[in-house]
């Protein structure tokens, strides 16, 4: 193997060739810098959580195949990934989860100290989600929890304190937002996780995974519409909000006969839905009266 195509398989483990993921952390880590600075945020911090997100979802994608080098090779949608090829070690796998962790690290250190012991947190998270499919069928909401971790901690950037109610508020729907995706994704390899014995909400909500995905997206809605009324947005995020409300039912219209491929569209197009209310808050800062 070239070095050329060595460095594209290193590539292809922390999934720089599907860059949606580092969308679906960028965005509420983006929100929750906004709502934290009434405004916009200080550059240098846009700069920090923004390689932050880069370097700790790649490193996710590191450990996550790290944990699945077993069962990727039996699953059709991951069966050609890197260490699923033997193109990545094991060795080489871990390696990168934590010479990613350390450089992310290293950015937070430019934050202050209440920040520094929250990336703990975070750092913890990452590492144990993709082990927790093994043990029970929520590995969604550890998922969720790690990724909703980034809000206080943009808070904490900002403030220098310990994050206010509204940031828990903010955390709580970006957790229920990243378990509704989630579990679009685990709707496409359900069939194969049932055979090698995954777990994930997907199998756990069974029949009843588009009610209860239905019901969190109105609590994920209710969420974001009740951090606006302590922001005090205006008819900007109004508006974003009847989009967000477009988005979801979409999602449940593609989820509605559970066909793998679009049960994966559903899962891309939350995408938009972050983009759509970070750009109704932005909008709503800089141009509502």
């Amino acid at each position: 193997m070239t070095e050329r195509e060595r460095l594209w398989e290193l590539a292809r483990l922390i999934r720089l060739d599907r860059p949606v993921g580092i969308y679906l952390l960028l965005w509420p880590t983006f929100w929750a810098l906004w709502v934290a600075a009434e405004g916009w945020p200080p550059a240098y911090l846009i700069f920090i959580f923004a390689a932050g997100v880069v370097l700790m979802r790649s490193a996710g994608c590191a450990i996550n195949d790290y944990a699945d080098r077993d069962f990727d090779s039996h699953v059709a949608r991951t069966r050609d990934r890197p260490l699923a090829l033997g193109t990545i070690t094991p060795r080489e796998a871990l390696g990168t989860f934590v010479a990613l962790s350390v450089v992310a690290f290293v950015l937070v250190l430019f934050t202050n100290g209440l920040t520094i012991l929250y990336s703990l947190v975070a750092v913890a998270l990452a590492g144990t989600y993709p082990f927790s499919k093994r043990f029970h069928h929520f590995p969604q909401v550890h998922l969720g929890a790690a990724f909703a971790w980034a809000v206080p901690m943009a808070f904490t950037a900002v403030t220098g304190e310990h994050p206010p109610e509204v940031a828990w508020l903010l955390f709580v729907t970006v957790l229920a937002w990243t378990v509704v995706y989630d579990t679009f994704y685990g709707m496409v390899d359900r069939e194969d996780d049932l055979k090698i014995g995954v777990k994930s909400t997907a199998i756990a909500f069974g029949e009843l995974d588009r009610l209860i995905t239905g019901g969190l997206q109105v609590l994920v809605w209710l969420g974001l519409y009740l951090v606006g009324q302590h922001a005090d947005f205006g008819g900007y995020y109004t508006a974003g909000l009847v989009v967000v409300a477009m988005l979801m039912f979409y999602q449940q219209f593609l989820i509605f006969e559970r066909e793998p491929a679009d049960c994966l569209r559903a899962f891309k197009n939350n995408h938009y839905l972050g983009a759509v209310i970070l750009l109704a808050m932005i909008a709503d800062h800089h141009l509502g009266a």
